[in-house]
């Protein structure tokens, strides 16, 4: 099934517990046809045999293989695509140099925020969900990744109540897209 629109593939990066998830289900909400691909559980599909992504460039390429034919497939049904994930650079222009051939636009945006509310978020978190440290080697490792502030979003000061803003953000603000 075709569709004359471009179709749209947002990939929602940051640290572990800086609001990933929630955008990315209240972004997902808001497109017309859309599909939400979660890394965390595109990871987890892999039982037996499983290493951890940060610790194993193979494992990494194979949720990134797995992602990647979603998209196409969601893509190819003319839906837009919501990718929640942590997400360096490297991975975001890799994507969008797969999906070249296909009439889409990959925007790539990382949230963002200081180390304290990052941590606090993350506190919030159920007990077996928390990434602890974790989150902030991922902030170091955001840094290190020579990622374009163009493609930050802080929500510091952001709420609950302010993801609506966030939304518009994420999809109005022409910044985010990788070209």
């Amino acid at each position: 099934m075709e569709r004359a629109e471009v179709c749209k593939v947002y990939i929602v990066s940051g640290p572990s517990g800086v609001g990933k998830s929630t955008t990315s289900k209240q972004l997902v909400k808001s497109l017309y046809r859309s599909a939400y691909i979660s890394g965390d559980s595109i990871s987890h599909m892999h039982v037996n045999g499983r290493k951890k992504p940060w610790e194993s460039k193979e494992e990494l390429s194979l949720i990134w293989g797995n992602i990647l034919s979603l998209t196409k497939n969601f893509i190819s049904f003319g839906n837009d695509v919501v990718i929640d994930y942590v997400t360096f650079p490297q991975e975001a222009k890799w994507l969008r140099e797969k999906l070249k051939d296909l009439n889409v636009e990959v925007s790539y945006v990382v949230l963002w925020t200081d180390n304290e509310t990052l941590m606090n978020r993350d506190n919030m978190r159920k007990l077996e969900n928390r990434m602890g440290e974790r989150c902030l080697v991922l902030v170091h490792e955001f840094i290190e990744s020579g990622l374009d502030k163009k493609h930050l979003l802080d929500t510091s000061k952001n709420t609950i109540d302010d993801i609506p803003n966030v939304i518009n953000e994420i999809r109005d603000n022409e910044k985010y897209i990788i070209r």
